[in-house]
């Protein structure tokens, strides 16, 4: 998790991925203070110990996005693949650069020299010229850009009956449509024609 706008987004993959598998988190040093605004959950200390009590798992290890030492840090460390949810167009351009000043930009980079998967939902809009040609130059190399867009065909109510979209509904449904792209099942929204 980045230090961009977003971190329900993040909280939510964190929660479902906490069900099934080993989660390695990193959280940047500039997203507690947003992750705090945005969510209510303070998790700048012991930080390991609050996520897992939140996401009720002793599955998730906690690296600082200082500690370059981290097991996530080495090719040689098994993972299945890597996202940034959210990701910061700082993180981006880091990734793009293969700059790697931080251990999100190392286990992105490494992620990405291993071949294994990775996916960057970016949160920022509009998007300049230079934030998309460093999305796409990520693209051509299999990264999957995964932007929180919202869609509404999955709302229990219709916006023809005005019944307005609950802010819930829509992050199960960015966070959904993440881990899709990872084969991790969930029931966080309702699919079309379900």
């Amino acid at each position: 998790m980045t230090g961009a706008s977003g971190s329900p987004f993040g909280v939510r993959v964190l929660e479902e991925l906490s069900k099934t598998a080993e989660v390695h988190l990193v959280i940047s040093s500039n997203s507690f203070s947003i992750i705090r605004d945005e969510t209510g959950l303070d998790w700048a200390e012991n930080t390991e110990s609050a996520v897992r009590e939140h996401c009720g798992s002793d599955r998730i290890f906690f690296h600082e996005d200082r500690r370059m030492e981290a097991p996530i840090a080495s090719g040689s460390f098994r993972i299945d693949g890597m996202m940034v949810v959210p990701c910061s167009m700082k993180t981006l351009a880091g990734i793009a650069a293969g700059y790697a000043a931080n251990l999100i930009e190392r286990a992105a980079d490494v992620t990405l020299k291993e071949r294994r998967p990775l996916l960057l939902s970016p949160r920022e809009m509009p998007f300049s010229a230079l934030h998309l040609e460093n999305m796409l130059k990520l693209a051509r190399l299999g990264v999957v850009i995964a932007p929180p867009v919202p869609a509404f065909y999955h709302l229990s109510g219709h916006l023809s009956e005005h019944k307005p979209a609950g802010l819930e509904e829509m992050v199960n449904f960015i966070a959904g449509k993440i881990l899709d792209t990872f084969g991790v099942e969930h029931t966080l929204f309702r699919r079309w024609g379900s």
